[in-house]
């Protein structure tokens, strides 16, 4: 359970409700992306949540390339397995401390008092209770956005970035350093002109970095006048975890490269630590609200394809070369 049942009788039914929202939203990538889409949509003040779909249907497509054919020839089946948990686990742990905020948020307004002293009966950091109720008194959606992107970052610190198992198989393993190294991964957001905008997300293992990494992207959704090409691509385009999502509507007319993300894995099924401490002990957090670096180069469509080519010959050279050892 999240919590202990210390509120009252109404409180308690509330974070029931929200307890098995969370639960029932929290299925998939697929359903976490949609989630995030639809609260945005009824509820557009809290901007976060949008960021975090865009962000989430990438996260699917770096699951589906795992199983599309370049990948299945680049990495053994137990790296790819590895890296499938490592994008599960950060996606399903920021949904899970992200979610009851949102939906806390949503009961506070509908009855026009703010409930975020709840939020620790879900195990959410002091940092964000204190953040919600800035929000609730002087409205500062900036504040709140590059609060949410802050708390998630630490969210996923330790558990993930940190944890020894994915420290050993994954964020030391060659392929990921060369990956990091070349600046092949990066965070997309599409258009369905055939345009892609983005940001590369290398050094990933540092907090810091990360947290730069989300203001830059909430900076290209909200603030680079495109904003209304990312909702179009939004509402049009069902999100299915295929990078095909996107890539068919490049000039090219490309063919499906990656599988659809439900018939390629199976659910995952989680736990979490309640007893797992706060990552917000009072330590400053001033240097994470500075304002971020404007960006200037940020259409990403031609390097996109010259790093997917780079890694596909990459790949040939690297099947090769095992073919010649063989």
């Amino acid at each position: 359970m999240y919590y202990r049942k210390k509120a009252n009788i109404s409180e308690d039914k509330m974070i029931t409700s929200i307890v098995n929202t969370t639960k029932v939203k929290n299925y998939d990538n697929i359903s976490r992306t949609k989630a995030y889409e639809n609260y945005y949509f009824q509820n557009a003040e809290i901007t976060w949540s949008y960021l975090a779909s865009m962000v989430s249907r990438n996260a699917g497509w770096s699951m589906t390339d795992l199983k599309g054919k370049w990948f299945q020839k680049a990495l053994t089946s137990e790296q790819r397995s590895m890296l499938f948990m490592t994008y599960e686990r950060a996606n399903w742990l920021i949904f899970h401390d992200a979610f009851p905020q949102l939906l806390l948020y949503e009961w506070s307004k509908h009855l026009n008092r703010p409930l975020f002293h709840l939020l620790k009966y879900f195990h959410v950091s002091r940092f964000m209770e204190t953040e919600w109720n800035y929000f609730w008194e002087h409205h500062e959606k900036e504040r709140l956005l590059t609060a949410l992107i802050i708390n998630e970052q630490n969210v996923i610190q330790k558990p993930v970035i940190e944890n020894r198992q994915y420290k050993y198989h994954v964020f030391s393993t060659l392929p990921y350093k060369l990956q990091d190294y070349l600046h092949f991964s990066s965070v997309i957001f599409p258009t369905v002109s055939g345009k892609l905008f983005g940001f590369t997300a290398s050094d990933f293992q540092r907090l810091s970095s990360r947290i730069e990494l989300g203001k830059r992207l909430a900076w290209l959704l909200f603030h680079a006048g495109l904003y209304e090409q990312f909702i179009v691509f939004s509402k049009t385009v069902e999100h299915s975890g295929s990078r095909y999502d996107y890539e068919r509507y490049f000039p090219d007319k490309r063919k499906r490269e990656t599988p659809l993300l439900r018939t390629s894995f199976p659910i995952v099924s989680h736990t979490i630590d309640e007893n797992r401490e706060d990552w917000f002990h009072g330590q400053k957090t001033k240097k994470w609200f500075k304002e971020r670096k404007i960006p200037k180069d940020y259409e990403i469509t031609d390097w996109f394809n010259n790093k997917q080519n780079q890694l596909h010959l990459l790949t040939l050279l690297q099947e090769y070369k095992g073919r010649k050892k063989g």
